[in-house]
């Protein structure tokens, strides 16, 4: 795929106030292409903009000529920051085994973020603990050029040393920083999830009006369920990120994968109640990671043509 074939449409939850000439429908009026509503014509207003059939049957029924025309809201341009998690768990691999490359599959999956940024005409800004707490990498949605600068330097940098708790560190920072990041702007968190900020850290920033989008990373085997192998040797990763062969008891796969279900359907059920619709990825493979990015903004489409809320 060409980087212009991994793009998908940056639905918004609400109506966006971003920026001008964009390509996203909005909440200002303005040349678009959603429909705001009709008015009765006034001096110097674009023959364009007439509403022939509304003027019609306006022209009908009240005996006199009338003209209506048709408004628009405008399509803008979003802003939007992304927030990867940098932990050394999220770039565990092994030769050996089939684990899901979690590094790869944020690659891919910020990539496209920035690249139907760029299609957008929108402004995307980045932000990670790679070099650990006290170093946070930050660049505010401010430049035009910054979605080349994601998919070509910042995704590139081999640093994982980002702490357990670095997407509340990087939620709390943005807070700080809200004169960037005005509501309404799309915020994209790319994590496997396992730490994720506590709920009262998730209340804040929705009510900043962020639109918030987790895009979760999770091994569809291994994390989000488990296989039956008990009395088999098999490799774990431990939180050094260390892989050592263990032999699990009888009865401890179906105690780990009924585990592992639980936190999976824990996670999906507090982002419902925030109402926050997140994205699931089970695989690095660049179809997948798009397929599911659509699906999101398919189901934001479906939700808009029941009104916008």
């Amino acid at each position: 795929m060409s980087v212009r074939d991994e793009v998908f449409p940056l639905v918004p939850r609400r109506r966006l106030m971003g920026l001008a000439f964009g390509t996203t429908p909005g909440g200002r009026r303005g040349v678009g292409s959603d429909v705001a509503g009709s008015r009765p014509y006034v001096r110097g207003d674009s023959m364009d903009a007439i509403d022939w059939s509304a003027s019609a049957r306006a022209s009908a029924a009240l005996g006199t000529d009338e003209f209506i025309v048709r408004e628009h809201f405008a399509d803008d341009a979003p802003r939007v920051v992304m927030v990867v998690d940098r932990r050394p768990e999220m770039a565990l691999t092994s030769p050996d085994v089939p684990w899901l490359r979690k590094d790869e599959a944020l690659r891919a999956a910020a990539t496209m973020v920035a690249s139907s940024v760029a299609e957008a005409r929108g402004l995307v800004g980045y932000l990670d603990f790679a070099e650990g707490a006290d170093a946070p990498f930050w660049r505010p949605p401010a430049s035009s050029r910054e979605p080349w600068s994601i998919r070509e330097r910042h995704l590139q940098h081999p640093a994982y040393r980002a702490p357990e708790d670095n997407l509340t560190l990087a939620l709390e920072f943005l807070e700080g920083h809200r004169r960037s990041i005005p509501g309404g702007s799309f915020l994209f968190v790319l994590s496997d999830f396992l730490v994720s900020p506590p709920r009262d850290v998730w209340e804040r920033v929705v009510e900043h009006r962020w639109d918030i989008v987790p895009v979760i990373v999770q091994d569809p085997i291994w994390e989000q369920s488990f296989p039956p192998v008990d009395g088999i040797v098999v490799p774990l990763a431990g939180a050094d990120g260390r892989v050592r062969l263990v032999r699990l008891k009888g009865g401890e796969s179906e105690e780990r994968r009924r585990a592992h279900v639980q936190r999976r359907d824990a996670l999906l059920d507090e982002f419902a109640g925030l109402g926050i619709e997140p994205v699931l990825l089970s695989s690095a493979d660049h179809e997948h990671i798009l397929a599911a990015l659509m699906e999101w903004a398919a189901n934001r489409e479906f939700e808009h043509g029941r009104g916008w809320r």
